[in-house]
């Protein structure tokens, strides 16, 4: 098994990254675990307060539950993944069943901020994009996806969203082995990225299901 670490900015990219990587694998072989899943519950908290949740900052994650959850498809066993809802700031009653496959990708905008996350990685990926260009996809995504205003969402972007991009996501940038510029839209990169993991993955085969990849 090979697990990719993609981190990057909000709106950075990553998530064109991912489906660019899992179109150029064969069907079945790419397993996504969102770090976005694995947000903290926060039905215990009251609703006219939830909005006020910093989503930007490690604490907001149960790494221990995601950490646990990839060492059972590691070695082989079935995971019920949580799901998050952003319009109810709550973990749901829904699970999402992820079996292991060739390829582990580990997706989010702190994935390389948890150090016991990050050993467990083969492959550690930034997504980096303009500040402007992010700010843009996530007024976007952010009006469309999960209701909020322009306004709101600009406001949040320099409360809470710039600043915690500073203090914690760009220093994360220093433990990538591959840093991919202007988001989604580097074909290069990311054809060099696809290109690597197929044929870490031969090799993988090569020497077969227990081999040190």
């Amino acid at each position: 098994m090979l697990v990719i670490g993609i981190a990057g900015g909000t709106g950075s990219g990553k998530t064109t990254v991912v489906n660019k990587i899992i179109n150029s694998l064969p069907a079945g072989e790419v397993a996504v675990m969102p770090q976005d899943s694995y947000y903290k519950d926060s039905s215990h908290v009251p609703p006219e307060e939830r909005s006020k949740i910093n989503f930007d900052e490690p604490n907001a994650i149960e790494w221990s539950l995601l950490v646990d959850h990839l060492k059972h498809l590691k070695n082989g066993a079935t995971i019920q993944m949580p799901t998050y809802s952003y319009l109810t700031c709550t973990r749901q009653a829904e699970t999402v069943e992820v079996k292991p496959a060739d390829v582990v990708i580990v997706e989010g905008i702190l994935v390389l901020t948890d150090p016991t996350l990050r050993n467990m990685l083969d492959i550690k990926v930034f997504v980096d994009a303009d500040a402007d260009d992010r700010l843009i996809r996530v007024i976007a995504r952010d009006c469309i996806e999960r209701g909020r205003t322009p306004q709101i969402v600009i406001d949040r972007y320099e409360d809470v969203l710039k600043p915690m991009h500073m203090q914690y996501i760009e220093p994360s940038k220093r433990f990538a082995d591959l840093i991919v510029p202007q988001g989604g839209s580097n074909t290069v990169a990311i054809n060099l990225l696809t290109d690597y993991i197929e044929s870490r993955l031969h090799r993988c085969k090569s020497r077969g299901i227990n081999a040190d990849c």
